[in-house]
């Protein structure tokens, strides 16, 4: 059987990789295997094509016959059903992509042969073959624009009611079809994949919201292009907080690692994670009294606090409450390393005394810089973080009362931001970084891996 040929759809081109300064946040590389499911998906099982061609308006097929030969005519001749058994997708490097799919086409006429009315039933295998590329990248869109459109014939069968068939009925229906046929063909060809083009534009280009915090706003970047293992396509990510304003990203050139047997392999680049997480952490504090049942060190801070208190301040209360604050300081910093990530966040420790008379004491403002250990997983569309904290850098940034030393507070205050400032985190990072929808492919069992500057999710 003679095989359909579509060259390209939508972002299937033939384009040479792009060249750009600066780097957008993400990259994406879409294996031949994973663009067969989607064309399938969009032109067949959801009956795209099968739609547009029940539109289709046959002429009738006349033959006047001569001296021998009685005349025919074939009207009413319409679509009964078509059937896709095959779809198949190459890709052609600096040309595009190359879908073929197997169509067998079921018409029905009304047939006057001679002086005799029949229904006549023709099956036609076809081979239809288009080049199809994208040109004129604006805003995200591409525009598609279809050459060099052939329609072949495969067998072709004619049927009648009566059993009664000449070979003179075959070759009519034959030639008449190969010369009407291909050019309604190729106008349906052209509607749907104009249709195709909008629908998986749609999946690239989407705002989607991050909790409360803002906005990820996803969009094409540049034009797609080709290899001869994969489909590359470039996205933006623009990050934006409530109210308007863009957390600025500047990305370096980091390469995908290659597709293996996987379908597609995403990669955010450390910049944009970075942005992502300046949404997602906001500038939150948390006060509480230092109490027992507020940590399990809670008691042994305070006794370490109140002797350097004693040892500085002989006038000063030593029986108020002690008040605790935990503030975040700065931007976090997302780091990308081999097989490792880091955020790097600073938090401010305010230990206070309030006074009666509602003044402030405030015994030490540390400043803790954080060294955090991420794990990663996929849960739906969305990227999971959970962070550990691996080190601790702690530093005085003031004292009302005067003590300098503060060495001794470093073991109670690891278990202070372990099991009060780390919930807190959690709690925030637990809305996710929301993924683009790439042409619809599901994020199923998901894989994650670092590397320098990039973290890749194969699918």
């Amino acid at each position: 059987m003679k095989m359909f040929k579509l060259f390209g759809v939508l972002f299937f081109c033939g384009l040479l990789t792009p060249s750009q300064e600066v780097l957008p946040g993400l990259s994406c590389a879409v294996s031949p295997g994973a663009m067969r499911n989607v064309l399938s998906g969009a032109i067949l099982q959801n009956g795209l094509l099968q739609q547009h061609l029940q539109s289709l308006v046959l002429p009738n097929i006349m033959d006047e016959g001569g001296l021998l030969n009685a005349p025919i005519s074939i009207t009413g001749l319409h679509l009964v059903k078509a059937q896709f058994p095959e779809l198949s997708v190459m890709l052609l490097p600096g040309i595009g992509v190359q879908m073929t799919i197997a169509a067998k086409l079921e018409l029905r006429g009304n047939g006057l042969l001679g002086l005799l009315p029949e229904i006549i039933d023709i099956i036609a295998d076809m081979s239809i073959t288009a080049n199809i590329k994208c040109t004129n990248y604006e805003s995200g869109t591409v525009q598609v624009v279809i050459e060099d459109c052939l329609c072949i014939f495969g067998a072709i069968k004619v049927k009648l009611l009566s059993g009664l068939l000449s070979l003179s009925i075959n070759d009519l229906v034959h030639n008449q079809l190969a010369g009407t046929l291909p050019g309604l063909l190729c106008s349906v060809i052209n509607v749907v994949v104009n249709l195709v083009n909008i629908q998986l534009l749609g999946t690239l280009n989407a705002v989607i919201p991050v909790g409360t915090a803002g906005t990820i706003q996803y969009q094409l970047a540049s034009l797609p292009f080709t290899s001869g293992l994969f489909l590359g396509l470039d996205l933006d990510g623009a990050v934006q907080q409530v109210g308007g304003s863009i957390i600025p990203h500047d990305s370096s050139s980091s390469a995908l690692p290659p597709l293996m047997d996987k379908l597609l392999v995403l990669g955010l680049r450390q910049s944009f994670l970075n942005a992502a997480v300046s949404l997602i952490i906001q500038k939150q504090s948390q006060t509480f009294i230092c109490m027992p049942e507020a940590f399990s060190g809670a008691k042994q801070l305070r006794e370490a606090v109140m002797t350097l208190v004693a040892a500085r301040c002989s006038s000063c209360p030593r029986t108020d409450p002690l008040s605790i604050e935990i503030a975040f300081s700065g931007n976090p910093l997302f780091l990308l390393e081999v097989k490792k990530a880091t955020i790097n966040l600073s938090v401010m420790i305010q230990l206070f005394i309030q006074r009666l008379d509602g003044s402030v004491l405030s015994l030490l403002l540390l400043k803790a810089d954080l060294g955090l250990s991420v794990r990663f997983s996929i849960t739906g569309r969305r990227l999971l973080l959970a962070p550990s904290l691996s080190s601790i850098a702690l530093s005085l940034e003031s004292s009302d009362v005067g003590i300098s030393n503060i060495s001794s507070l470093k073991p109670h205050c690891r278990t202070l931001l372990v099991e009060k400032f780390l919930p807190l985190l959690n709690g925030l990072l637990s809305v996710g970084i929301p993924l683009p929808n790439v042409l619809g492919i599901p994020f199923i069992n998901a894989d994650v891996q670092i590397s320098a500057g990039l973290l890749a999710i194969f699918v």
